[in-house]
């Protein structure tokens, strides 16, 4: 003769109230998130990004100095071939980095001194 042993089932569904048995475990508490700060591209005029003016250019080179991800953008930028624009803090034209964007017009004849 087989006995058959009677085991307590749980069908329980999710939403409904605890009733009976063990007391649920708690999770545990987990570690707060790291404070992420903003981008400065995500934050600046986007526009300052792929300006024409070598100022603003210049400008938009200074506000990538701080930010974390800076060498991940240039490499980014670099495996893209980018057209133009500022990336990783560099400028980009033809997709190449150039030290300096000249402004638009004739060169001058005469070198400043």
């Amino acid at each position: 003769m087989q006995q058959t042993i009677a085991r307590p089932t749980s069908h329980r569904r999710t939403g409904l109230p605890w009733t009976g048995g063990s007391t649920p475990r708690r999770p545990t508490p987990l570690a707060p998130a790291p404070v992420r700060r903003p981008l400065p591209c995500r934050v600046e005029d986007p526009e300052l990004w792929f300006a024409e003016s070598p100022a603003q250019l210049e400008q938009a080179k200074s506000l990538c100095g701080s930010c974390p991800i800076r060498t991940a953008c240039l490499a980014g930028a670099l495996d893209r071939g980018e057209p133009w624009g500022v990336w990783g803090g560099e400028i980009f034209e033809r997709g190449v980095v150039i030290a300096r964007k000249r402004p638009r017009g004739r060169p001058r004849k005469v070198v400043a001194a």
